[in-house]
């Protein structure tokens, strides 16, 4: 397919950009729910308790702008084709850095600040009050 960049493929990608963040902002945002709502859990736990509640939301959002554009590049005609093309493969890799990306980033990220923290209260001296 030879598309050019014009202003659509710019609106399909600044659109991207919002639709995304939105995403990963949902699953983080129940990421930190959930981890005050389960202590006692560990964070895989918690992050993938998290995805099971997003999941539904994620997919039934994503999959009707899916199917939406998938419309509009089929019977959208020549001017509306780059943009739909962008936002069409947009809304796959979107979909999943929101899914699959975020948990992990999470995951990842508080067992590195974990790992930084214990050295420093582990070699901690005690002295008399």
């Amino acid at each position: 397919m030879n598309l050019e960049l014009n202003q659509g493929m710019v609106a399909a990608f600044l659109t991207l950009i919002g639709f995304s963040v939105n995403d990963t902002v949902v699953v983080f945002d129940r990421i930190r729910e959930n981890i005050k709502l389960f202590k006692s859990e560990s964070i895989f736990t918690v992050m993938n308790k998290s995805l099971n509640y997003t999941l539904n939301r994620t997919i039934i959002t994503n999959g009707t702008v899916f199917i939406t554009v998938l419309i509009l590049l089929i019977f959208g005609g020549e001017v509306n084709r780059s943009f739909a093309y962008t936002f069409l493969i947009g809304i796959i890799t979107g979909t999943y850095s929101s899914i699959y990306v975020a948990g992990a980033f999470v995951v990842d990220a508080k067992n590195y600040f974990d790992k930084k923290k214990k050295p420093a209260v582990r070699n901690a001296v005690v002295g008399k009050a």
